[in-house]
């Protein structure tokens, strides 16, 4: 045994027909070397609950997904070579983190990860002669592995794709991960992002237990998951693995988003309602889109153009005659003044034009992607392009450079980077037609009007493994740059492909965090593994294209109001359908974003506990309650954060719907006198006439609301209101809830003295007493700006006599102050008296509060709660 002091860490070495480890807890490698096959294995418990399990070859370099990229712990350096010997098989039994241990065997090579606490294998590649998979292959243009699984594990991720079943991986279904400029219309084909990160939820004796496994690779793959194996093909690099231990989903998460980056901080608006169409053809119409908005009485703070602000459609520049420059500002100083924000789209193609600043720039620092020493040239909306290489540290100062002169022509809040898959309209080498106008200025622009020819003379553009690309195993170049074209350094596009729109989100955020120090705004379509600590992605509202229905607008809308990020956009050939073009659709936004306005705050929060602890602002069911199998399979439902589930009608001339509720007490936020509850869990068929979408809030929770308003900034200074919900009944109950509020300008989303303030709420409901109390770190920020608690409202109290002796901080509260404490009755949803008794309860306000919020406060009233 050595000791290497170049990484700090205790390794371990095989020399042939023996093995030495280390004795080993965490923090600790073992390197292995096979000399027939050429492969170094190394395994590295990083943490207590990840470790890496890195095969690459042992004598030249192979790509990898670059480290400047996605920063993290290089992997071990080689150290010996291992004879193979079918006589002589090697298997480390234990080399043993925190919470994972990993085995192998020499020959055939196979390696395995196991649980420590349950003994539960999580990865085993070994086919052991019964399984639908071979050994290991590992070649130069092909690398395929395997992992038995058992029947029972739920499997989810392998992301970008649409599936016909769901969220839950399904045997058979075809995942490959290539990204590729097809819309979320076409199923079980490869979309704009590549994510070869799944999650794997099983049941170990009654208890749930989560675990992920991530395999950094760029290349294109396929991944074949047969219900008890899962199967990696993959058309070059190396394996990368990293497994999170969990146990719990959020637990993956966190562990997951610790390696590759956590969300990136959204400022405040960005969670507002967006409005956007690929057609607004001139300002005019854009300045109409924003006042109907407002007559309408529907929120919005952000308006966006997609190219037609454009000249030519060429980047960084404006169209003086349709957007005149001098009634742009005036218009952004307008909406700026009110809070509302303005956004553009930015492609990464270049125009090639003599006469056009960004290219001629572009050229003279040298930034584009080569094919045989020239700009490799493409076609997308300008006519003939030159795609930036944004692995070249040049094109990110050059990118950087052009973003600062056209924020200096046009002040815009965000920038949105799309057809980064890279989209082409065009494949193979192309030239530049002589004789003719490419684009001809007439039809769709997405016709190839360049001179082209197919390249098959490389084995990068002809592979030996065909991946199922655009679910039609179309060649790997189709529609995208040449996979044979040369980035930064010699890096093939063959291997860098689907990094292209991660390395643009990165160049863009770079840009945008240094124009005004304050916290960037980007939304990218193609993403990757850690895109999301630069940028947004996103689903768009009544779709599109084709043109969506009236009724499909309102149910769209209905649910849209509850994502994430929540814009409605259109396309250019579609008619139009901003919210307010149907008096029934605007009816269903009033109603659904009038909502949303009101939970910002818990939005916001969300957002906070994302950029700290990688959290999903929305998630599966399984996420809250991991222990109830029959939300394992659920895509119909979601929830905000951990407790707020919206229930959405997704099928037509529904005037109900069937919704799933997990086991305990749900509260309607429409309606806070409804309640549901089961003990077990069950289905439960709600009303949702066209007008109607159903949320509820579950048992246990203090959510933060406001009084909403028709943009953010307006919204954002309204009342608090703290809604509280106990176990319906329940003689013993509690609550908690938290806030987060900061200068939403600033870079970085961070607690810091006089720019954030931090709030846990509390509440107990005991022995015929009710208690809400709050902790503030850092109250300066929220008593500077004055916010207020105005009405506190509990639900699910066993009702026994009306309340009495409120006090606030300790002091009896009296008939003359404004304060006023009032009682309803709740009910139960008639279909859920499943003959078990229900208990009476009720709901109590507290009205004519004056609480600030940057300041601790408790509160209690006396109420004689039934057991």
């Amino acid at each position: 045994m050595r000791t290497s002091t170049e990484n700090k860490h205790s390794v371990g070495y095989l020399a042939a027909g023996s093995l030495f480890p280390s004795p080993c807890k965490e923090n600790c490698a073992t390197s292995l070397v096979a000399d027939n096959n050429f492969t170094r294995i190394s395994a590295l418990h990083e943490t207590q609950d990840r470790l890496r399990v890195h095969i690459t070859d042992a004598e030249k370099q192979r790509w990898e997904v670059p480290y400047n990229l996605l920063p993290r712990e290089k992997a071990q350096a080689l150290k010996q070579t291992i004879g193979r010997s079918r006589k002589n098989p090697i298997t480390v039994q234990e080399y043993s983190g925190s919470e994972l241990i990993f085995s192998y065997i020499v020959d055939p090579f196979s390696f395995a990860v196991k649980r420590k606490s349950n003994g539960q294998t999580l990865f085993n590649s070994s086919s052991d002669g019964s399984e639908s998979f071979g050994e290991m292959v590992f070649k130069d243009q092909y690398l395929e592995i395997s992992t038995q699984l058992p029947k029972d594990a739920s499997l989810y991720g392998l992301g970008e794709n649409t599936q016909p079943h769901g969220i839950k991986l399904y045997p058979g279904d075809p995942y490959t991960l290539y990204t590729t400029d097809i819309s979320a219309i076409n199923l079980n084909a490869d979309l704009y992002g590549s994510h070869p990160v799944y999650m794997d939820l099983r049941k170990v004796k009654g208890q749930a237990y989560a675990h992920a496994v991530l395999l950094l690779n760029s290349n294109g793959m396929d991944v074949f998951y047969r219900g008890t194996s899962l199967t990696y093909k993959i058309i070059g690099g190396v394996f990368d693995f990293y497994f999170f231990s969990g146990p719990t989903p959020l637990a993956v998460v966190d562990q997951y988003t610790a390696l590759i980056g956590r969300p990136a901080p959204m400022p405040y608006w960005a969670f507002g309602f967006h409005q956007c169409r690929w057609g607004y053809h001139n300002l005019s119409v854009v300045e109409d889109v924003v006042e109907n908005y407002k007559k309408a009485r529907i929120p919005l703070d952000v308006i966006w153009n997609d190219d037609d602000h454009m000249d030519g459609h060429k980047d960084f520049t404006l169209n003086l005659v349709n957007y005149p420059r001098p009634k742009l500002l005036a218009f952004l100083e307008k909406i700026h003044s009110i809070g509302m924000k303005y956004i553009v789209i930015i492609d990464p193609g270049i125009g090639v034009n003599s006469s056009y600043g960004v290219y001629q720039r572009g050229i003279a620092n040298d930034v584009f992607i080569k094919y045989e020493g020239e700009p490799y040239l493409a076609q997308v909306w300008p006519g003939a392009v030159n795609f930036p290489d944004f692995l070249n540290p040049k094109t990110v100062d050059w990118w950087g450079d052009e973003v600062r002169r056209f924020h200096e022509l046009v002040p815009v809040d965000g920038l949105w980077i799309d057809m980064n898959e890279a989209s082409n309209f065009c494949s193979g080498l192309c030239k530049i037609p002589k004789g003719k106008q490419c684009p001809s200025g007439t039809g769709p622009g997405w016709v190839c009007c360049l001179d082209c020819k197919n390249i098959t003379k490389t084995r990068w553009d002809d592979p030996p493994y065909k991946i199922n690309a655009s679910g039609l195993q179309v060649p790997i170049g189709y529609k995208t740059i040449a996979t044979s074209a040369v980035h930064y350094n010699g890096v093939l596009e063959y291997d860098a492909h689907s990094l292209y729109g991660f390395s643009q989100a990165i160049a863009t955020h770079k840009a945008l965090q240094g124009l005004e120090g304050k916290r960037p705004f980007i939304l990218s379509r193609s993403t990757y593994v850690g895109s999301g600590k630069y940028a947004a992605h996103w689903t768009d509202i009544c779709g599109f294209y084709p043109a969506p229905t009236e009724e499909l607008c309102n149910r769209w809308i209905e649910v849209g109001a509850f994502y994430p990020f929540s814009r409605d956009h259109a396309n250019f050939y579609s008619p139009r359908q901003e919210l307010y073009q149907w008096d029934s659709v605007a009816e269903s936004a009033r109603t659904a974003l009038g909502m949303r306005y009101k939970i910002l705050p818990y939005l916001y929060t969300l957002n906070y506990e994302a950029h700290t602890t990688g959290a999903p602002i929305a998630r599966p069911l399984f996420f809250s309650f991991p222990d109830y199998t029959e939300c394992y399979g659920l895509s119909t439902q979601f929830l905000l954060g951990s407790s707020l589930m919206i229930s959405p009608v997704l099928e037509q001339g529904k005037s109900q719907v069937k919704a799933l509720f997990p086991p305990g007490s749900w509260y309607s936020l429409f309606d806070m006198t409804q309640a549901i509850t089961s003990e077990g869990g069950q289905y439960v068929t709600l009303d949702a006439p066209l007008h109607v979408v159903n949320v509820h809030l579950h048992q246990n929770t203090i959510l933060p609301m406001q009084q909403g308003g028709m943009i953010s900034k307006e919204a954002r200074m309204t009342p608090f209101a703290l809604v509280v919900t106990f176990p319906a009944g329940a003689s013993d109950g509690k609550a908690a809830g938290k806030l987060f509020l900061d200068d939403d300008e600033l870079p970085e989303m961070k607690l810091a003295s006089g720019s954030a303030t931090y709030v846990d709420f509390y509440a107990t409901a005991s022995q015929g007493t009710v208690k809400l109390w709050s902790e503030v770190q850092e109250s300066k920020f929220a008593l500077d700006k004055g916010w207020k608690i105005s009405k506190v409202t509990v639900l699910g109290l066993g009702r026994s006599g009306a309340p009495s002796a409120l006090e606030l901080d300790g002091k009896p509260v009296t008939a003359a102050s404004n304060i006023e404490l009032t009682t309803l009755e709740q009910k139960y949803l008639e279909d859920l008296q499943d003959g078990s008794e229900k208990k009476s309860i009720v709901m109590v306000e507290v009205n004519g509060l004056e609480i600030p919020v940057g300041k601790n406060f408790a509160m209690s009233w006396k109420m004689g709660i039934s057991g």
